[in-house]
């Protein structure tokens, strides 16, 4: 999947392509998005039931309890949205962020070693984490956490490392 323009954090150089680029699994979302939906409707029916006898204290308690799961729903909604994951035919990128921007970027010719993980819930759901080590150091680079068909994906990287590989023989 290819973006249809270039977002200002991605920076592709004219023979590099986008072999893969997602998002994390809409798992990632966690708890706080059916959370704050339940939040959400517990706040517009303590409205309904209380409106009609006038704006009394529950009917603010509602209306507060509705703007809190919203912001809740909201807040969890953008931490997914603004985590992005991109594969390219020379480098691996990382973005995550909301307010602020963090960019990890890593050359695949810097790439040591891969490892796919993947939780019993994970399995079940179709997300892992991939994790990329670099040369020199023994410790994960980073990390594509609850990446979705996370085996699809290694396989993925595997190949563009094989190719990169050959291409430097």
């Amino acid at each position: 999947m290819a973006f249809s323009t270039t977002p200002d954090w991605f920076h592709i150089s004219d023979d590099d392509d986008v072999v893969w680029e997602s998002r994390p699994h809409p798992i990632t979302m966690g708890m706080g998005l059916p959370a704050g939906v339940g939040i959400v409707l517990l706040g517009l029916v303590l409205v309904g039931w209380t409106v009609t006898d006038g704006a009394g204290l529950l009917t603010i308690v509602g209306v507060l309890l509705a703007v809190a799961g919203a912001v809740l729903v909201l807040a969890r909604y953008l931490v997914w949205t603004n985590t992005r994951y991109v594969i390219t035919t020379t480098e691996l990128y990382k973005k995550h962020g909301v307010v602020s921007r963090d960019v990890t970027q890593f050359r695949l010719d810097r790439v040591q070693n891969t490892s796919l993980s993947q939780t019993v819930p994970g399995r079940a759901l179709g997300y892992g984490d991939l994790t990329v080590y670099t040369a020199g150091s023994g410790e994960p680079e980073l990390t594509f956490e609850r990446v979705p068909s996370p085996e699809r994906v290694s396989s993925l990287l595997s190949n563009q490392l094989g190719e990169v590989s050959s291409a430097e023989t």
